[in-house]
């Protein structure tokens, strides 16, 4: 195992790549055949760690995708903003944001996460799921409070029921 980093900024259509080791680049589609296509761009060697943050619900694909094969770490969007920040870092760019994740892997020399399994993966999403219905229902809750036409209410109502 080399002691290199990658850093991959992982947004709704495309992945941004960076191996710190010899500074490659690459975009890669946040597809299933991206995937395949990152898989050869990391190559046979295994890096260190390959360090993104779960920003939004683009990364799940990729974390499944790569759980247990890869050494990922999945980072604080939070920590990471203020690592680049504590950098000098300026500027916000998908690619600046890989080079970035591979950097604050380096830096702090982060563990890999213990691969979860097909259970736990979806176990998140119910979880998430719930979450979400449960902020719907209390914003339909409080709307009905200040809505005036019958048939509005009604709608409403019919939506929390």
């Amino acid at each position: 195992m080399t002691n290199d980093s990658i850093g991959i900024d992982i947004p709704k259509d495309i992945l941004d790549a960076h191996r710190l080791s010899d500074w490659a680049a690459a975009r890669i589609p946040n597809t299933p055949v991206g995937f395949r296509a990152l898989s050869t761009w990391l190559g046979k060697g295994m890096p260190t760690r390959v360090v993104f943050e779960a920003t939004g619900p683009y990364h799940g694909s990729f974390e499944r995708t790569f759980s247990g094969k890869r050494p990922l770490v999945n980072v604080n969007p939070l920590q990471a903003r203020r690592f680049s920040q504590a950098c000098g870092t300026r500027g916000k760019t998908d690619a600046g944001d890989a080079r970035m994740l591979a950097r604050f892997g380096n830096s702090l020399a982060l563990e890999p996460d213990q691969p979860l399994d097909k259970k736990q993966y979806e176990l998140r999403e119910l979880f998430s799921s719930r979450g979400a219905l449960i902020k719907d229902r209390t914003r339909l809750i409080n709307r009905l409070k200040t809505q005036s036409l019958a048939l509005v209410k009604r709608k409403t109502k019919a939506r929390i029921d």
